[in-house]
């Protein structure tokens, strides 16, 4: 690392100005050349403290004055705190939620969910071309119009599992977006609060605590 450095300062290093032996400084050159930073000072724009002006106006605000950054910071926490508290979610493609397969020829070719969604082999989607599901169906039932069709365009056959279930027990996801109420937004907002004076609490405590020992470890032999 020491050696990397030194190649770098090596190539940057100026060479030496040339020096003639038989030149003779005078005490009237080295006056002149040490008044010449002051002159180049002298001359250089400066900037007079008088004439600088407050700024009128300004002032902090805090986020509890803004209504647009309250309620983002509410909604924030809301959502962190809600998705940190809901584990048990369960995507449409886990096995769990397998509602048939198409096979050809003894071979998976489509997996149908109880939602509605479906797993593919390329070959096979090659095979059903622009296929279009018909408007309206969700569910075990859009799961089971696939299935018959993709059956039907592949020459194969439908195997319901034993996780399917009907349209009647089939509960939709909830959406992900969520409008909160202004009790909700403001009681979060006092809890987002209340939980950075916490933690800024605690780090003032175990400062003070690490302050307190390294005082008390002072060595006094002599």
């Amino acid at each position: 690392m020491i050696s990397g450095m030194s190649n770098v300062a090596s190539s940057y290093l100026r060479p030496a100005s040339t020096f003639t032996p038989s030149s003779t400084l005078t005490p009237a050159d080295a006056q002149s050349d040490a008044s010449a930073p002051t002159d180049a000072g002298a001359n250089s724009p400066r900037i007079n403290v008088s004439q600088l002006k407050p700024l009128q106006g300004a002032r902090f605000i805090s986020a509890a004055d803004d209504p647009v950054l309250h309620d983002l910071l509410a909604t924030n926490w809301l959502t962190t705190h809600g998705t940190s508290a809901t584990q048990s979610f369960v995507s449409d493609d886990a096995p769990q939620n397998t509602y048939a397969q198409v096979k050809v020829d003894g071979k998976v070719v489509a997996t149908l969910y109880n939602g509605g969604s479906s797993t593919i082999t390329n070959e096979a989607a090659a095979k059903l071309g622009d296929l279009q599901d018909p408007p309206g169906l969700s569910g075990p039932n859009l799961a089971q119009w696939r299935a018959d069709n993709y059956a039907r365009l592949l020459g194969g056959t439908v195997e319901k599992a034993p996780t399917a279930i009907t349209q009647s027990q089939w509960t939709p996801h909830e959406s992900n977006s969520t409008t909160y109420s202004r009790d909700q937004l403001d009681a979060a907002f006092q809890a987002m609060l209340a939980e950075g004076q916490k933690a800024t609490a605690q780090r003032q405590s175990s400062y003070l605590a690490s302050q307190a020992q390294a005082g008390t470890s002072a060595d006094f032999s002599a």
